[in-house]
């Protein structure tokens, strides 16, 4: 009880409250009577990153914690909102407002420790995992949880597989679930941006209570929330295509130059070629030779303004249901059960396609003319002009359309409508068995569905049926009718094929946009079923405490499967090759953990874990760590762990899928005929990029070739499990005295992964390719010749798969300074997280440079939050600030220009948030905010540059690309 009494009156109190609460179950059991009779009460629980159940157990690992209130003030809709305001997580790999371009799984929320990947953060849900949102890996979707019904968030970093098992490399968050509530809460809140767009409104129901004879309780949330949508053509920044183009200059800060507007070279009028000569429709739809993609934004003659129907922020709406109980079956045992149901639709919307005859024809030549049973029949749409122009070029004596390209505005924008649903229940008996010795044993059982449905994609075998088209002078559909335009083959004549017009603006009919267009579909199924159990208690006795012991094993099963329709598995719809993945594994894993007072003020603290994957084998875990209590208000603590991470499915068994990556560096461009060295040697022996020197000096490329590099990405069967190595260091100091409202926690990390599975980074082949290592010229296939818009000795495609190919290495310094006591007529309490990386790389393969990413965008070396609120009579006030430090463009992006690491960067950013919360009565509570109070511009990341997302002109993972926000709502509890 003294450590018990010390806790409450120090720091320890704002930062291990969460590690001296449950993270996976409290149990109250009755102490020993005393002398005199009375019953005193013991409350032994688990700490987040241990499974020993301890009266004053703290964590050995640095813990940082989210509680309720905190999740209140910030009027967040998803706690991903509020977990990325911390300074120890990283840009998410998914978020509702970078993942308006994915093919699969957009607006699905997941969080990244240290960098480190989502794949290396474990979460979990009253310290037990919980189902997948996305479909191959094992990232949770925190949409799926609901912020109102969450008690506590609780962020272990460092290490700790050996206590919960695999993908704890980079760390645990653990969601805690509110526990015994008593009564009804009602919450409502709306909101939208300071410019009219990114509506939200949220409802929620929380209601619980206790059984008549006191052994049973039951509580369920029900939720609503809907976030609206935000368009780039609503932001000005982002409202007009533009891409940074490398200029030389003696500056290099202004080595690259946003050129405002970049339109697309696909207009919906259509760009012909024929004869030479390039040929579109002006704004009348006129015929015109010429076409330039300058302009003044609007859609005509000189390109096309694909930012006009992008998406900054994809729509989300999503229902929620959760509920949890326990009853008591004897003194010493208990059953308790937890569910959780999501149901969630996200909706993406983008440019229509871009789609030329290079997608239809190998040659990209289209023919105009058709000899039928030994007549010459024309396509009755092409204008004269054209087809007067053209040429014979693919040698039958007939006239063709060298090349052609149309943004199909006719038929749709491009985009997808996904439908979710998760649920999640787990089961379970908990109590004691004798003696202070605790048990429990849980059965869970987890599934995630996505059902999607996108469109604006074409057939492209329908296209061609469509686009060769004649005039009927023959009757070759015997109707009769011999004036009319039908389709030359008569095999798809009787499926129904509608010719098609691509000439000139709003050409396409309803009929024939309707016979090309293919609605794609994607059908995923996640599951995970586990089944578990632990025993903790005291061994027995040491001069200094008893030895604290747990030992427990897991059994857990994962499936994962995602299908898309017959025509995007095969790449027939125009779009990107995606084959179906399907996969499963099953890990059975024993653990054991001790806690070993050497002395009074000293703690030794040990875990290990082995596990046996179905895929990779066994693997061991293991932690070790002391914590030393130097004086009343000074405590040290140190921890080395060894984390594995198994293989996920999708890297275990993902075919190859097509993907265009942007933000990569030719390192041919600019090679002349008289260029010396290996890379110029290398680049020339190529002999598309010799004619292209030839024809133009220098090797040189337009947009579609640095916007047209496709490649594939696959898996891997013979991946082995990656291992983690982590130290960390650290002490908690919490004054007495006249400081005793202070306290400070100081923690060094090291974090090295080695046999890294990663995929091989594009940029770093093309590196290897033209200046290492020639053996990484495989992966790469260039354009023999000039196709359509793309040019000679243009990347075609690069390929990468996942391999244990390096490592990674992330080490840093984690402070937080609490503040919390009497000011004036109120109470002020004040948090400031700081964490400092000062190395974090990546080693591509064994042996290999390491490629730093500290620094880097996405990757501050410093950042902070700052917490601050005062509480007086009825009124509270909270303010929240996050700084964001500068950070440069990618070095290896840079070097490609000759330009040093660091040379162009982006400054600083704060973000400031603020709420007003008033106590209108006993049971009703308003409160009005605003996020990101001062509205700064987000800084300036342009297309073609690395981590820019597109349409939003900025990593819109790291930085804010919505703008100031304003909400109000209301709270009543009864």
């Amino acid at each position: 009880m003294k450590n018990q009494s010390k806790l409450a009156s120090s720091i320890r109190l704002a930062l291990t409250i969460g590690a001296m609460t449950t993270a996976l179950q409290v149990t109250n059991v009755a102490a020993q009577e005393a002398e005199d009779s009375e019953a005193v009460s013991v409350e032994k629980i688990s700490v987040t990153g241990s499974r020993i159940r301890s009266a004053n157990l703290n964590s050995v690992s640095p813990l940082q914690t989210f509680d309720a209130g905190d999740i209140d003030a910030s009027g967040i809709a998803n706690i991903q909102e509020l977990l990325l305001d911390n300074p120890t997580f990283g840009t998410p790999a998914i978020s509702r407002t970078n993942s308006n371009f994915s093919t699969a799984s957009a607006g699905i929320a997941t969080v990244d420790l240290r960098n480190l990947g989502t794949a290396r953060t474990l979460v979990l849900v009253n310290g037990r995992r919980f189902v997948s949102g996305q479909p191959g890996e094992m990232a949770v979707d925190l949409n799926t949880i609901p912020a109102q019904f969450i008690e506590r968030v609780e962020i272990l970093t460092g290490g700790a597989s050996s206590v919960y098992g695999s993908d704890a490399v980079a760390g645990v968050v653990n969601l805690i679930l509110k526990d015994e509530f008593e009564g009804v809460e009602f919450e409502g809140q709306y909101g939208q941006s300071s410019e009219s767009d990114d509506e939200e409104r949220q409802f929620s129901i929380t209601a619980g209570g206790t059984t008549d004879n006191g052994k049973g309780n039951l509580m369920f949330h029900l939720g609503y929330t809907d976030q609206g949508a935000v368009f780039s053509r609503d932001r000005a920044r982002s409202a007009v295509d533009q891409f940074s183009t490398f200029r030389f200059t003696e500056d290099p800060a202004d080595a690259f130059d946003a050129t405002r507007p970049f339109f697309s070279s696909f207009p919906p009028q259509g760009r012909f070629d024929a004869g030479g000569t390039t040929y579109t429709f002006n704004s009348n739809n006129m015929l015109q030779e010429g076409f330039s993609t300058n302009g003044d934004g609007t859609i005509g003659p000189d390109g096309f303004n694909r930012s006009q129907y992008r998406t900054i922020a994809i729509p989300t709406e999503r229902y929620l249901f959760a509920a949890k109980g326990s009853y008591e079956l004897s003194d010493s045992h208990s059953v308790f059960f937890e569910g959780n149901y999501a149901a969630s639709q996200t909706v993406t919307e983008l440019e229509p396609f871009p789609f030329s005859s290079d997608d239809i024809y190998a040659d990209g030549a289209v023919p105009l003319e058709f000899n039928v049973n030994g007549s010459i029949l024309t396509n009755p749409y092409v204008p004269d002009t054209i087809l007067n122009a053209a040429n014979d070029v693919n040698g039958d004596g007939l006239r063709d359309l060298d090349f052609f390209a149309k943004r199909l505005l006719d038929v749709a924008n491009r985009g997808n409508t996904a439908d979710r649903d998760t649920f999640r229940f787990t089961v379970g008996f908990e109590g004691e068995l004798f003696n202070d010795w605790f048990y429990d044993v849980y059965y869970v059982y987890g599934q995630t569905k996505e059902s999607q449905v996108s469109n604006g994609q074409v057939n492209v075998q329908n296209f061609r049926y469509a686009l060769e088209a004649v005039t009927d002078t023959l009757d070759l559909d015997e109707d009769g009718v011999t004036d009319e335009a039908i389709c030359v083959d008569a095999t798809a004549r009787s499926f129904g094929c509608v010719p098609i017009d691509i000439y000139g603006f709003n050409s396409i009919t309803p009929e024939a946009a309707a016979y090309i267009n293919a609605p794609g579909m994607l059908s995923s199924f996640i599951s995970q079923e586990i089944f578990g159990g632990n025993i903790s208690g005291d061994a027995f006795e040491l001069p200094a405490g008893p030895v604290g012991v747990a030992v427990g094993f897991e059994y857990r099963e994962e499936t994962s499967r995602d299908e898309f329709d017959a025509l995007q598995q095969a790449g027939l719809n125009a779009g990107n090759a995606i084959p179906a993945t399907k996969g499963s594994f099953d890990v059975t894993e024993f653990y054991i953990e001790t806690n070993i007072p050497i002395i009074e003020s000293l703690n030794a603290r040990a875990a290990y874990r082995a596990s046996d994957y179905s895929t990779v084998g066994s693997t061991t875990s293991w932690n070790v760590g002391l914590e030393w209590q130097a004086t009343d208000w000074m405590r040290f603590r140190a921890i080395e762990a060894q984390s594995t991470r198994a293989p996920n499915i999708g890297e275990l068994f993902s075919p190859p899928s097509q993907t265009f990556p942007p933000g990569l560096n030719d390192p041919c461009t600019g090679i002349t005929a008289s260029d010396s060295g290996t890379v110029a040697e290398r680049c020339r022996a190529d002999t598309g990029i010799a004619a292209n020197i030839a024809a133009n000096g220098a090797f040189t490329l337009n947009q579609s070739d640095i916007q047209g590099i496709s490649g594939f990405d696959g898996g891997n069967p013979n991946l082995i499990e990656e291992t983690g190595k982590s130290t960390t260091i650290g002490v908690v100091i919490t004054p007495t005295g006249m400081l005793q409202d202070f306290g400070l926690t100081i923690d060094y990390f090291d974090i090295e992964i080695e046999d890294a599975i990663v995929p091989t980074p594009r940029q770093f082949i093309l590196d290897q390719c033209y200046g290492g290592d020639a053996s990484f010229c495989q992966f790469i296939t260039r354009r023999a010749a000039p196709l359509g818009t793309n040019s000679a000795g243009s990347i075609e495609f690069i390929n990468s798969s996942d391999s244990n190919s390096g490592g990674e290495i992330n080490e840093g310094i984690d402070l937080t300074l609490t503040y919390s006591g009497d000011v004036g007529p109120g109470r002020l309490n004040s948090r400031l997280a700081y964490t400092y990386v000062m190395e974090g790389g990546v080693i591509p393969l064994p042996g290999a440079p390491e490629d730093p990413y500290v620094g880097e965008i996405g990757a501050s070396e410093h950042r902070a939050n700052l917490n601050v609120s005062y509480d007086w009579d009825e009124w509270s006030v909270t303010m929240g600030a996050t700084y964001i430090g500068s950070a440069a463009l990618d070095d290896q992006f840079l070097a490609g220009f000759d330009l040093a690491p660091g040379a162009i960067s982006v400054g600083s950013e704060i973000y400031v948030d603020t709420q007003v919360t008033y106590q209108l009565t006993e049971t009703v509570e308003l409160f009005a905010g605003v996020d990101n109070l001062f509205d700064p511009e987000p800084p300036a990341i342009i297309s073609g540059l690395p981590e820019s997302d597109t349409g939003t002109e900025t990593d819109a993972g790291t930085y804010d690309p919505i703008g100031r926000r304003w909400y109000v709502g209301a709270r009543a509890r009864f």
